[in-house]
């Protein structure tokens, strides 16, 4: 992996740092944002010692231990820029929430920290950003430190019709710290784990269907999907422009606030005003039938979940139906298989001079010149031979989403019965990892909101056999503020979340 093998001299540094990480090692575990810097505060710990902790932690379980692998790069300069944010702390304390906490980035966000953009592809080894992400600039301007880069599905999981959630060519699979033989759900899988495992205070990923809130809820996370346009896509390479959306992940509802005040340039405190613990009293919620009874594990927990809602002062309204799903569900890959190859062939042309693949025909030339790579590229091949963005199989599906994902659907659901928002199980249990055959999903409900642009939030919501299980809640464009004052006070009234044990099996 790169830019890892400095790590065998920083845990020497670490025997000999000021404050002793062994004794503190429990007190930093499962910290918000507003705990650590609190302790800051108090000078009982430093941002240097913050970042030391998080990179002891990738070294004991991402590099060794149960192998995570969750990282595939690290900031070789995070302990430096720790540092300086301890000398400009102790001159200004009024500063973000954000301002020296270590943020992993998945690996299809660009950074200018030295570090590759691979998407976990090969061909992208040496895909070195002169400039950050449009997003990066936002988080680095609160303060932020971009401690490395995460794992992930490889391509955004747009490669392979068998692929393994988690596995990238270049970081290999990456684990459920949960239960480590179960798939960590994908493409935000890096992320999820880095999170979930507290190898970093808050991850950001990135979301076309599922992939922010699936690896969120197998990994008992708040995962957090805007409505696609908040947060700038510049930087970030792309799967689909109509899809694509970079969002938080993040162990408490209220640091996925913060994290998104800053991710979409809103004004400080525009979500944290949300964050009532009685934001459900009165709330409308709908419960669509045809989307959440995928799973009988995960509709048990949900029919419980439901009463809770109630409980909290919610109005749930049941036996609902959004129609159209099957003839969105083949617009939808329609409109990515287009989309990749115009959003992939722009990106590539673009790179760096040393990334010698510059369209998507030359990557899959590529490909078929490695040694070894565990799945196919089935997706790829499909996409290149797709037309441009004239085309009238493309323009029939972009046609057919506005109208019956939009207008006729989200839209006319929440209009009819005068929803706050629609709630329905995110997943099934976490699936055997299977590096063979591919995933074995056991269900989701993230097209929906996906395939219409609009924004989600997942929740921890139960555990079965030691395997998370989260609750989602998705509504119109732009209604992030809701979701999150929804998302909050269920969070607040039930507290699901418990760290990982890194069991082997779910017998164990």
């Amino acid at each position: 992996m790169h830019c890892k093998t400095w790590l065998t001299a920083l845990l020497f540094t670490l025997a000999t740092t000021q404050v002793d990480a062994k004794s503190d090692v429990m007190t930093l575990e499962e910290l918000s944002f507003a705990q650590l810097q609190q302790l800051v505060d108090d000078k009982k710990i430093s941002y240097q010692h913050i970042t030391q902790y998080y990179l002891s932690r990738i070294a004991e379980l991402d590099d060794s231990g149960p192998k995570l692998n969750a990282i595939i790069s690290l900031n070789t300069q995070a302990l430096d820029i720790a540092k300086q944010r301890d000398a400009q702390h102790s001159v200004n304390k009024a500063h973000s929430l954000l301002f020296g906490m270590p943020i992993v980035l998945k690996d299809n966000i660009e950074t200018s920290d030295n570090m590759p953009t691979t998407a976990g592809a090969i061909a992208l080894s040496n895909n070195y950003a002169k400039n950050d992400a449009e997003l990066v600039k936002k988080l680095k301007a609160s303060g932020a430190i971009i401690l490395g880069k995460a794992n992930l599905s490889e391509w955004a999981n747009f490669k392979s019709t068998q692929s393994s959630s988690g596995w990238s060519d270049i970081g290999g699979q990456t684990k459920n710290p949960y239960v480590l033989n179960r798939t960590p759900c994908g493409s935000s899988s890096g992320s999820a784990v880095a999170v979930a495992a507290n190898l970093a205070v808050a991850a950001i990923g990135t979301e076309t269907d599922g992939s922010i809130t699936c690896p969120a809820a197998h990994n008992a996370l708040v995962g957090l999907k805007p409505t696609v346009g908040l947060v700038s896509g510049k930087g970030v390479i792309p799967l689909s422009h109509s899809q694509d959306a970079p969002g938080p992940m993040t162990r408490n509802v209220q640091d996925a606030a913060i994290l998104l005040e800053v991710l979409s340039g809103s004004l400080p405190n525009s979500y944290q005003k949300h964050l009532k613990a009685d934001g459900l009293k009165g709330k409308r919620l709908g419960v669509v039938r045809n989307i959440s009874e995928f799973n009988s594990i995960a509709s048990k927990a949900f029919a419980k979940t439901l009463d809770v809602l109630e409980r909290e002062g919610a109005i749930v309204i049941d036996d609902l139906t959004l129609d159209y799903q099957d003839a969105l569900s083949q617009a939808e890959f329609d409109i990515l298989l287009y989309d990749f190859k115009h959003d992939i062939e722009q990106y590539l042309a673009n790179t760096p001079e040393q990334v010698k693949v510059k369209s998507l025909a030359e990557l899959i030339k590529f490909n078929k010149t490695l040694a070894r790579s565990d799945f196919n590229q089935g997706l790829l091949e499909m996409a290149n031979n797709k037309g441009d963005l004239q085309s009238e199989v493309y323009l029939a599906a972009k046609k057919l989403v506005a109208e019956k994902a939009r207008k006729r659907g989200i839209d006319a659901l929440l209009a009819e019965h005068n929803l706050d928002a629609i709630v329905a199980p995110t997943n099934g249990p976490a699936w055997v990892i299977d590096t063979l055959n591919g995933d074995h999903y056991t269900g989701a409900s993230s097209s929906p909101a996906a395939i219409a642009g609009y924004p989600s939030i997942t929740i921890p919501m139960a555990f079965y056999r030691n395997l998370p299980l989260g609750i989602s809640f998705f509504s119109g464009a732009n209604s992030e503020a809701t979701l999150i004052e929804i998302g909050y006070a269920f969070e607040q009234a039930t507290q699901i979340r418990k760290a990982p044990e890194f069991l082997k099996s779910i017998d164990e």
